[in-house]
């Protein structure tokens, strides 16, 4: 897409004209609109407004939300953040300034993330002194737009929550590179006449 000076890309999602698109300010706003608000256009075409900011503000991540039954975690960058039904982000049309997603305070500092979740997940927090820490969705309880949150992550002095991401628990097995011992899939057994000392053959 083009960009205009001093502007980038925060973020892009893979959808099927059933979306809604949520827009996050650094200032704990966010926009919610129908993706149909939004025409096709070419690949070089500089796009349409999707959220009004103030002085000073910035877009600091976009979500493509597809059903009410996933909640919003909003993280800040002095390492507080919440979790809130998708249910209470009303739709509206798009480039308005938006609701209230997280208050922004002394305290807070800005946003600098927000993702889809639910209880099953599990989130991560890197923090920009290299500190990840990894928490259970469920370990953080829901609350209303207009709070301030809770602590995600202890932070030293000078530090800040650099982003936040979610990660989805996989079965990895127990042990030989995380297959359980077998073979990868498509993979063939030695023949049995291979005598003992001969390589297996080469699978491809």
């Amino acid at each position: 897409m083009g960009l205009g000076e001093g502007d980038y890309l925060v973020g892009a999602a893979l959808t099927d004209g059933k979306y809604d698109v949520m827009l996050f300010s650094s200032e704990g706003k966010a926009v919610r609109f129908e993706e149909g608000d939004v025409r096709p256009m070419g690949r070089q075409a500089t796009g349409v407004r999707g959220m009004r900011l103030g002085e000073g503000q910035r877009v600091v991540c976009m979500l493509a939300a597809n059903h009410e039954q996933k909640g919003v975690l909003t993280a800040t960058e002095n390492g507080f953040g919440k979790r809130t039904p998708i249910s209470e982000y009303p739709r509206h049309g798009r480039g308005g300034q938006g609701v209230i997603s997280i208050q922004t305070s002394e305290r807070n500092g800005k946003v600098v993330g927000a993702v889809l979740v639910d209880d099953n997940d599990e989130v991560m927090l890197i923090s920009t002194g290299g500190v990840l820490i990894r928490t259970a969705v469920a370990q953080i309880r829901e609350q209303g737009r207009s709070t301030q949150g809770v602590t995600l992550i202890s932070l030293s002095e000078g530090e800040k929550l650099a982003g936040v991401e979610r990660i989805e628990e996989r079965d990895l097995g127990n042990g030989n590179g995380g297959n359980g011992g077998h073979s990868e899939p498509g993979a063939e057994a030695p023949p049995e006449d291979v005598p003992p000392e001969a390589p297996p053959p080469t699978v491809h």
